[in-house]
């Protein structure tokens, strides 16, 4: 049963079973990266990778010697040794001692049909390769974490050899026994039975190792420790082989938040949204925006009976403090809105405390309830919105006048001509839209050199799903940045090159019209 009094420890797998996913490789700098920001979380080991299997790995390891942890401690994974090999001449065993790191995370058998079908061994020779290896491992200094793969199947199958199995590396002196889930088909239930079973029959810390193939890797480390285990493993956004891992930064904040254990170290957790964002950004993927805790939709709020209640009571649709893992409230401005969304959106991006009843707010809401029908979706392009708002509150002034545009395009290659602000430019840019951002820039930036630090950051087109014929309109959402904050706007036309001159003209325009005011996201 879970006892706050008991820590629990958490050993990050991202740059060994997380790299095993498919589309996943980080750069030997991105690995050394990750590895100090794990360490300044508080995170208590960090498994640099499978020495000996591959270059990157084995470079990682003389790298990180030079780095400064202060508490993460390095460890390098391998496997039990081979049949009929002994374990000083053991390829696997030896790249684990000449890693040179404190921890050897050891992976060994402990289902049948592993034993049997994969090992080729007698149930008894599989137990006799678990407690040389570890012990080996011991007999050099090490700190051993045994990874009983496919534990649950093995359980289930045959407890009484499973857990034999884990017995066998504790005697030899595995200071952590963990269990595995390593096809991910368990469910909490079967999480819970087996590991109360396993508790019960060892003396120290046991952990846990899920994957996600049936979506239940977090729910099933956090049963795990309610059932418990004290270490647990995972990955930094679930990244992995298949279906990948358990998300630590869901699991983290579970276990310190709900369950209140000792987990990582104090204020830890408000870091967890950087460290994420900073895998996604090395992977080069987009964050997944309705990802717990952290995503960018995790506490939005669209409903206007939602944003109304969560202003007035923000645990009704809030479970906890979005500060607390580094988040932010959003209250999203779009059709399905009430008068609390405008209100609380005039007071976090223009500083503005208006009465519900306010004519111009009642003003706005009705063109962007209009707007919406011929295609626009504010909840994506929010700075969109605000210059719907701005313009009703008077707040909006005009920078940006398109007198009229012409694309023409030849193979690969287009040309833009636009008129703007009475100044003529051309452009030329390998499709049209890059050639119409790179046309306006140049004639609004003899007016407004400050543009020349806008980037354009993303740029997606999207034909709504109710219509999507010849004639249907296309929605076009451009992002933009200006190094300190990044934000989003939308044009909607039956034409896409003119709903991206519509979305790259509202982002422009955004940025000349809030430049002096505070950094804000949207």
């Amino acid at each position: 049963m879970v006892t706050k009094s008991d820590r629990v420890e958490v050993l990050d797998t991202s740059l060994r079973d997380g790299s095993q996913g498919v589309g996943v490789s980080f750069s030997l700098k991105d690995k050394l990266r990750l590895a100090e920001l794990l360490d300044k979380l508080g995170f208590d080991y960090v498994e640099g990778g499978w020495p000996g299997s591959n270059p990157k790995d084995e470079e990682f390891f003389r790298e990180a010697k030079k780095l400064s942890l202060s508490r993460a401690r390095l460890a390098a994974f391998g496997s039990t040794r081979r049949k009929g090999v002994r374990p000083s001449e053991d390829v696997s065993l030896q790249a684990i001692l000449d890693a040179d790191v404190p921890v050897g995370v050891l992976f060994g058998k402990c289902w049948l049909v592993h034993v049997n079908k994969v090992l080729g061994v007698t149930p008894e020779e599989n137990v006799e390769m678990v407690y040389e290896s570890v012990a080996y491992l011991k007999s050099h200094g090490l700190k051993v974490v045994f990874d009983a793969e496919h534990f649950y199947q093995g359980y289930y199958d045959n407890p009484e050899y499973a857990l034999s199995v884990l017995r066998t590396a504790e005697e030899a002196g595995a200071e952590v026994v963990v269990l595995a889930d390593t096809n991910g088909g368990m469910l909490p239930n079967q999480v819970y039975k087996a590991t109360r079973s396993a508790a019960s029959t060892l003396r120290g810390r046991l952990g846990l190792h899920m994957h996600n193939d049936s979506g239940c890797a977090v729910a099933n480390t956090v049963m795990g420790v309610v059932a418990g285990a004290r270490h647990v493993q995972g990955t930094i956004n679930g990244i992995g082989e298949r279906t990948g891992n358990a998300d630590l930064v869901q699991v983290i904040p579970a276990l310190k938040v709900k369950l209140g254990l000792d987990v990582l170290g104090e204020g830890s957790l408000s870091g967890l949204r950087e460290v994420s964002r900073c895998v996604f950004e090395m992977l080069g993927a987009q964050p997944h925006p309705y990802q717990p805790y952290v995503g960018e939709f995790a506490f939005a709020h669209k409903a206007g009976v939602h944003a109304d209640a969560v202003l007035k009571a923000p645990e009704a649709y809030e479970h906890i403090d979005p500060a607390v893992v580094g988040n932010s409230r959003r209250i999203v401005v779009s059709e399905l809105s009430g008068s609390s969304n405008l209100v609380s959106y005039a007071r976090e991006m223009l500083g503005l405390d208006l009465p519900k009843t306010d004519e111009r707010l009642k003003r706005a809401f009705t063109e962007i309830k209009a707007k919406e029908r011929e295609g626009y979706a504010y909840d994506s392009a929010p700075m969109s919105a605000l210059l719907v708002i701005m313009k009703h509150l008077g707040l909006w002034s005009q920078r940006v006048n398109i007198d009229y545009w012409k694309v023409i395009t030849e193979g690969g290659t287009s040309i833009a001509i636009i008129k703007t602000n009475s100044h003529i430019e051309a452009a030329e840019g390998v499709g049209p839209v890059a050639a119409v951002d790179q046309a306006l820039r140049r004639a609004l930036e003899r007016e407004y050199p400050e543009l020349a630090a806008v980037k354009l950051t993303d740029y997606r087109v999207l034909i709504p799903g109710e219509a999507k014929d010849t004639q249907s309109v296309v929605r076009v959402t451009v992002e933009f940045s200006d190094g300190e904050r990044k934000w989003k706007t939308m044009g909607v036309s039956a034409n896409v090159v003119d709903a991206s001159v519509k979305a790259l003209v509202d982002g422009l325009d955004y940025y000349l019209q809030t430049r002096n005011q505070p950094p804000r996201q949207g």
